[in-house]
């Protein structure tokens, strides 16, 4: 049965431990010098401490004592997570080369991974079960590596990587413990009362940044999860889960990575290109960004969850048409909030909405219309610099 009394204890106990030591960080940071200075790329005006994730790492070792098993496992988590934020911390402080984070962040990887916590074994559609064999080692390490810099790349924003982290891991949280993994479940549920905790602090206007510290360690916990909860289960959808769950970061960095790519950028080096970004590009207010990016990610982990609960097929390949249609309903919103986002972004530029945006732009202006190479022209600057102006047409920019 699902141990729902440790797993909301837990929750409890790393929320509060991280809301209480959160102050006690801050003033740290403050007196080592471990400060987020205003620059050109962020969104933040004034000098603010970092070093949020030592709090949040306060909670889960605390909580993780208290209500996680003491075996193997647990103990290389929980130890791996005590590497990933001393590379969190020093890079808060001393600003590291891309190249030395990367081998910190496979080394904290490579703990949990050494001790049992990766993917031996999947379920595919149409391949059926596949055995990774010595592949297993390094493909988890890799995708635990990889979800780390997801989560990272989001943190440029008050609360948003703490926020997003927190409804992914009582997503997870609920599959997991659903399927009976109750270690990963309690694992997942103070993950999220520690992000929980965080965001007392951390949500507009910051007292204190997470910093490489956090958000690395919010990666690490939610891919940990996602491999003890959801990936080494048998069922052909397991993998789905975690693609579901986290597809704002993964999106996010996604699109960045492409666009870095095409335009012969480093992949590591800091742009303007995050989602984020774009919604203060065209006037968002902090606020405002991370509630449109919370409902998102909101919508996506409901499709999860039905996915989970909703008895659609019969698992030989008949669907059940009522169900079939409950499932498609909790799809619909998920749809609805991803192309909204798309369009409101601008991430696929539609070149007719730009004349129409321009054209009753100058109308209220009272000038002439704009010539159609004049569109093309601001159409391929802000596809190469992911950075575009708003005509003011009544537009909230909250």
């Amino acid at each position: 049965m699902p141990n729902l009394t440790d797993a909301f204890l837990a929750f409890a106990l790393a929320l509060v431990v991280v809301w209480i030591s959160t102050p006690v960080v801050k003033s740290l940071a403050w007196r080592i010098g471990a400060i987020d200075e205003p620059r050109e790329r962020g969104l933040h005006q004034f000098p603010t401490p970092r070093l949020g994730g030592l709090a949040i790492l306060a909670g889960i070792i605390a909580a993780g004592l208290a209500f996680l098993p003491h075996d193997k496992q647990t103990t290389a988590i929980l130890f791996g997570a005590g590497v990933i934020v001393a590379v969190g911390v020093a890079d808060d402080l001393l600003e590291l080369s891309a190249d030395v984070k990367l081998a910190g962040q496979i080394l904290a990887a490579v703990v949990p991974v050494a001790n049992g916590v990766r993917v031996d074994t999947m379920t595919l559609p149409f391949l059926g079960h596949i055995d990774l064999g010595h592949a297993a080692y390094p493909l988890t390490v890799i995708g635990i590596v990889a979800v780390m810099n997801m989560v990272n790349f989001i943190d440029g924003v008050d609360g948003l990587a703490a926020g997003v982290c927190t409804i992914a891991a009582m997503t997870f949280a609920v599959i997991a413990l659903s399927l009976h993994r109750n270690a990963a479940g309690v694992l997942a549920m103070l993950t999220a009362g520690a992000a929980l905790g965080y965001l007392r602090h951390g949500f507009h206007p910051a007292s204190i940044f997470l910093g490489d510290s956090g958000s690395n360690l919010l990666g690490y916990m939610l891919a940990t999860i996602s491999v003890q909860g959801a990936l080494k289960t048998n069922a052909v959808i397991a993998l789905v889960f975690p693609l579901v769950i986290l597809a704002v970061p993964i999106l996010d960095s996604s699109f960045v990575v492409a666009k870095r790519i095409k335009y012969g950028k480093p992949v590591h080096v800091a742009d303007r290109w995050h989602f984020h970004h774009r919604f203060a590009n065209i006037g968002f207010s902090q606020r405002r960004t991370v509630l449109y990016l919370y409902g998102w990610t909101i919508s996506l982990a409901a499709l999860a969850l039905a996915l989970r609960f909703v008895p659609y097929s019969d698992n030989h390949g008949h669907l059940h048409l009522a169900w079939s249609l409950a499932l498609v309903a909790f799809g619909i919103p998920a749809l609805v909030a991803s192309v909204y986002l798309v369009l409101v972004l601008e991430i696929l530029k539609l070149k007719r909405f730009r004349q129409f945006q321009l054209r009753r732009a100058r109308m209220l202006e009272g000038e002439p219309p704009p010539a159609e190479s004049e569109v093309d022209a601001g159409v391929a600057h802000e596809l190469e610099t992911g950075e575009f102006e708003v005509p003011d047409i009544g537009r909230d920019g909250g």
